[in-house]
């Protein structure tokens, strides 16, 4: 074999897995396009050609705009709040202390139940009439009387970006207790002989040396947020009056209780490219700040 034939040697044998890869994300992408561009009944049959009118709709359509807003403020702060909890949680679980096995147990168990089952606790305990949360609250002298904490979207909303960054941070953590595992305490050693201060060690050796974890766990949990199903649906449906919507939650009205499936099909384009814009623009933000 010449030296060209080798060079392209490499190319040859990930060519069937890289087919593979194509018809598998290609093809459903190719399908969504020509759905989300034809006039489509509730059950599948192409009637004919839309062009960009189920768009049209989609960004005249009020509850699509205000679910868009909503999904950025959902995503925001529950992974904003996860990231900020997950940090000092994964600094304390990573020292030596006794019992830091059941700790860690405790902190990442969640992970192992299911969203929707965690979803269907917190139904019940925020339930107003005989929910945990208002026992708890009237107990301790906090609550005069019992509140519809799912009633309203002013409580609902606040409630579900909560239980949502619950749920993120026993993942957040075991990506942040990677990463510390991965500094020397040779480092803090050092620092703290040089008389470096604790949030001086924070500041110039934990988070520059973590900052690839860092950016692991946001680009993880905006993808999986963003999607997230369970939570809102469970919890109030995108209710009460569409105040709880998010774009996911709207999607699968349009789909299997309104039977636009067109419409539908350009929702999932739009969210599609939004996590595609925002994977892009983060990673060349994150480079541009690494080199």
């Amino acid at each position: 074999m010449n030296r060209r034939s080798s060079q392209f040697l490499p190319y040859l044998l990930l060519a069937p897995s890289l087919a593979l890869i194509a018809l598998i994300f290609g093809y459903p992408i190719f399908d969504l396009v020509r759905t989300s561009l034809a006039d489509i009944n509730r059950f599948g049959r192409i009637l004919g050609f839309a062009g960009l009118d189920n768009f049209a709709f989609l960004f005249g359509d009020p509850v699509f705009v205000g679910a868009l807003i909503r999904t950025g403020i959902w995503t925001g702060g529950v992974v904003g709040g996860t990231l900020l909890l997950s940090m000092p949680l994964a600094i304390i679980l990573s020292d030596d202390f006794h019992g830091r096995v059941v700790a860690r147990t405790v902190i990442l168990l969640p992970w192992a139940i299911s969203l929707t089952m965690t979803a269907i606790v917190w139904r019940w305990a925020l339930n107003g009439q005989y929910g945990m949360l208002n026992a708890t609250l009237s107990s301790l002298g906090l609550l005069a009387g019992p509140i519809e904490w799912l009633a309203s979207a002013r409580t609902a909303f606040p409630m579900e970006i909560g239980i949502g960054i619950l749920v993120s941070i026993p993942f957040t953590v075991s990506i942040f207790l990677g990463g510390l595992a991965s500094i020397s305490p040779t480092l803090y050693e050092a620092a703290r002989i040089d008389g470096a201060s604790p949030w001086g060690q924070f500041r110039f050796i934990t988070v520059p040396l973590l900052a690839p974890f860092i950016t692991l766990a946001t680009l993880l949990n905006v993808i999986y947020v963003f999607n997230s199903f369970p939570i809102i649906w469970v919890l109030t449906k995108g209710g009460p009056a569409n105040g709880t919507d998010i774009l996911v939650t709207y999607l699968y009205k349009l789909a299997f209780e309104f039977g636009d499936l067109g419409a539908a099909a350009a929702m999932s384009l739009v969210m599609f490219v939004i996590l595609l814009a925002f994977s892009v623009l983060y990673a060349r933000a994150v480079s541009r700040s690494a080199s």
